[in-house]
C-alpha cells in the first residue's frame, strides 16, 4: 500500500506528535514527583491517566507552596478547559519523575501551561503536555481577572528566549 503523498509525489510532513522531544532547559521550575507501584498498568509503564495527574501536580503544588492558591478557600480558583500530552518514552515504578513547567500564554482570567515529564536521569522529556486554566470567581464560576500575585509568579515562568 502506498502513501498518498508518495503517489501525488509530495514528501510527507511529520506529524505534529513526533515533533522532537523537549529538553529540561526548556522549563523554568521542576519538581521531583515519585512514581508508586499503583501507577503502573499492565504494560509495566505509569499509565497515561497519571501523566496528567503529575502536571496537575507540578503546577499546583507551585502555586499552594507560593500561597498563591488555597484549594478549600481561594475566591478565584483555575478550572482546566483544555489538555492535551505528547508521549515520547516510557516512564515505571519506582522511577522519579522530574516535572519541568513554564507557561506559554497568560490572559485576562487564563494561563497555558506547558509540563514536561522526564525520568530523573535523561535531559529528554519522556511526555510532554499543556493545560489551560481560565480562573473564575469560586462561587459564580464566572471568568475572573488573575489576581496580581498569581500574576507576577506566573510571568516567572515565561520562558524569556521563546517569547
Amino acid at each position: 500500500m502506498s502513501d498518498r503523498n508518495e503517489q501525488a509525489g509530495r514528501e510527507a510532513k511529520p506529524s505534529p506528535s513526533r515533533a522532537s522531544r523537549g529538553l529540561k532547559d526548556d522549563y523554568v521550575l521542576t519538581r521531583t514527583i515519585p512514581t508508586r507501584w499503583m501507577d503502573n498498568d499492565v504494560y509495566g509503564h505509569v499509565n497515561n491517566v497519571v501523566y496528567y495527574s503529575f502536571f496537575d501536580t507540578a503546577v499546583n503544588a507551585a502555586l499552594i507552596e507560593r500561597q498563591l492558591l488555597d484549594p478549600a478557600g481561594s475566591p478565584i480558583i483555575g478550572l482546566v478547559v483544555e489538555t492535551g500530552c505528547r508521549y515520547h518514552a516510557a516512564l515505571s515504578f519506582p522511577q522519579d519523575v522530574q516535572a519541568a513547567i513554564r507557561v506559554a500564554h497568560i490572559g485576562k482570567s487564563s494561563v497555558r501551561y506547558e509540563v514536561g515529564l522526564f525520568a530523573t536521569e535523561s535531559d529528554l522529556a519522556a511526555a510532554e503536555g499543556h493545560f489551560v486554566h481560565v480562573y473564575v470567581d469560586r462561587a459564580t464560576r464566572r471568568p475572573a481577572p488573575l489576581p496580581a500575585p498569581l500574576r507576577d509568579f506566573l510571568t516567572t515562568l515565561v520562558r524569556k528566549d521563546a517569547a
